[in-house]
């Protein structure tokens, strides 16, 4: 069963720094396309940034330049550097991969449960 595990949310001023990250584990042949998603309170859950299995990068005009995604391959992981923090970046972010279970499979997507990142004074 395969499984995606976030850590590091928080608590944290404006204008600090989080950073949040996402185990894969479980059994698959591969992952595809990894992204950060957020959902705060009342909104519709809204993409943050995606990067693909070379390393390409994408972000929302929200938080570019404040954000920075990243992957280790070999570990099966996917990490977000957030700095700069507003409070408006307060959300529930969720890890998000398309990973495929087998060689012949197709691509399945998987989400994690969701950490908590709250900025406020």
């Amino acid at each position: 069963q395969v499984q995606l595990v976030e850590s590091g949310g928080g608590l944290v001023q404006p204008g600090g720094s989080l950073r949040l990250s996402c185990a894969a584990s479980g059994s698959f042949f591969s992952i595809n396309i990894m992204r950060w998603y957020r959902q705060a309170p009342g909104k519709q859950r809204e993409l943050v940034a995606t990067i693909t299995s070379r390393g390409s990068t994408n972000y929302a005009d929200s938080v570019k330049g404040r954000f920075t995604i990243s992957r280790d391959n070999a570990k099966n992981t996917v990490s977000l550097q957030m700095n700069s923090l507003k409070p408006e970046d307060t959300a529930v972010y969720y890890c998000h991969a398309d990973l495929k279970l087998s060689s012949w499979s197709v691509l399945d997507a998987y989400w994690g449960q969701g950490t908590q990142v709250t900025v406020s004074s």
